[in-house]
């Protein structure tokens, strides 16, 4: 009897055991499905359609729904800066079907410009591919007569506070550009914010503001027109759509680099081999000649990237722009 009451006692704390196991952090990850993906995968896109990140995103969905032999359907879900659509794949069933097509502005920026997150963009996400790159320019109107990074940062430390420069909002990686030059190059300038940066480069097109950081593909037009002067665009190389436009850091401030990004996110728990598959075919969507050509023309620079290249590039883009909201001032209390 009694090693019938062991064998008895043995069992149920066998199955108490693997109750525990099942019910802790492993049982977050979904099952495995061999034949991943079998039906369409949402991209959510957290801006307004016909923005650049939905642009952006449109494209490369169309390609990975060939490599993937499923339908990569783009979902728009605009609100809070971006916010509103991170948090609602955050909150996602992490079974590799909802994925989110993050930016510098979800993953980096707002973390630091709200006080209230509704998400942690390292601990709530499993990254995916960072996909492209999208160079920032520094345009001014030609009445400012400046032709150089140089010449214009004389000019604003000779004349502190006296220029105006544009941006998209307040907060905005526009606006953080603007920030961190002024911090890098030790001037001052008063911060105009729009609505957009429509309407901000109509202004500065028209002389009412002399100064705007933009993203490249919306200047680009009005640079080639001669509406504006590009002095220099803010990443680490020259933009091939615009090879004669020097960089900030080869043109008069060492070190200056800011751009925006797009990248895919899963939600956090969502099975590694589904990551992998993704990444894959994100990277080959944007490895592929015709895409590659077609995101050129916007002025986005394909990349690639590994899940756990993506994964260094959000802590050290973290690193980088919470003490440039933190010293802009800029902050939004929802």
């Amino acid at each position: 009897m009694r090693l019938a009451h062991l064998k008895r006692f043995a069992s149920i704390l066998a199955l108490g055991v693997g109750l525990a196991v099942a019910t802790g952090p492993a049982a977050a990850q979904q099952p495995v499905q061999p034949n991943y993906p079998d039906r369409p995968i949402r991209l959510v896109v957290p801006f307004a359609a016909g923005g650049s990140t939905d642009i952006v995103a449109r494209i490369i969905a169309a390609k990975m729904s060939e490599i993937l032999k499923q339908q990569v359907v783009v979902e728009n879900r605009a609100g809070a800066g971006g916010n509103a659509g991170a948090a609602a794949v955050a909150r996602s069933a992490p079974d590799g079907y909802t994925v989110l097509m993050g930016t510098v502005a979800t993953h980096a920026i707002n973390p630091a410009l709200y006080t209230k997150m509704p998400y942690d963009p390292v601990k709530d996400f499993a990254p995916v591919s960072l996909l492209v790159n999208v160079p920032n320019v520094v345009v001014v109107h030609p009445s400012l007569n400046v032709k150089s990074v140089k010449e214009l940062i004389d000019l604003l430390k000779a004349n502190p506070d006296k220029y105006d420069y544009a941006s998209s909002g307040i907060g905005t990686p526009l606006h953080l550009s603007g920030a961190l030059f002024e911090s890098m190059s030790g001037t001052k300038m008063v911060h105009v914010p729009y609505k957009g940066a429509g309407p901000a480069l109509l202004d500065v097109v028209a002389g009412q503001v002399k100064i705007m950081f933009d993203n490249l593909p919306s200047s680009i037009g009005q640079i080639r027109k001669g509406g504006v002067i590009g002095l220099a665009v803010t990443t680490k190389e020259r933009s091939p759509a615009a090879p004669d436009i020097p960089t900030v850091s080869e043109s008069g401030l060492p070190g200056y680099e800011t751009y925006s990004w797009n990248a895919i996110f899963a939600p956090a728990g969502t099975p590694q081999a589904y990551i992998d598959i993704l990444a894959k075919a994100g990277a080959e969507a944007v490895g592929d000649p015709a895409v590659k050509a077609r995101l050129a023309d916007l002025s986005a620079v394909s990349v690639g990237s590994t899940p756990a290249e993506l994964d260094a590039h959000v802590k050290a883009e973290l690193a980088k722009w919470g003490p440039v909201v933190k010293a802009s001032g800029a902050s939004i209390n929802e």
